[in-house]
């Protein structure tokens, strides 16, 4: 069975009740449990954390390594911020999928940049929280 890591950042335990009209009415609970639910067909099972911790989040991505074939990372306000994520990932030979709810370069100049982007095999944004489904698509097909 294939292990894939579901990381998200700051403030998304808020999903559901934090600016809706950018990020959505549903749960990080509702979307753990959808992509749990969408991967097990293909024998895949999902691991979800949530972090408002810098610290926390680098050591779940440190402890991926021969435990997971990806990650599906939502880093939230860490994208722009910060480089001990960015080494955390490079640290490791788990392929790491950056996702973001909402079109970043839509909005304010300071989201337009990711730290983490150039690290990561591949980056999803702005198809709301499709985007972890297309990043769980991406590893279970490759």
């Amino acid at each position: 069975m294939g292990k894939l890591l579901l990381l998200n950042g700051p403030n998304l335990n808020r999903l559901g009740k934090r600016e809706p009209g950018i990020y959505g009415s549903k749960t990080l609970s509702d979307v753990e449990k959808e992509l749990s639910a969408a991967v097990e067909p293909f024998e895949y099972q999902i691991d979800a954390k949530q972090s408002n911790h810098e610290g926390q989040l680098i050591d779940w991505i440190q402890e991926s390594e021969g435990s997971y074939d990806g990650i599906i990372f939502n880093p939230g306000g860490y994208t722009h911020t910060s480089v001990a994520i960015r080494d955390a990932i490079s640290s490791v030979t788990v392929p790491v999928i950056e996702v973001h709810i909402s079109n970043v370069h839509q909005r304010e100049a300071f989201r337009h940049t990711s730290m983490l982007a150039p690290v990561c095999e591949g980056q999803i944004v702005g198809l709301g929280t499709k985007g972890y489904f297309l990043a769980a698509k991406y590893f279970i097909e490759n």
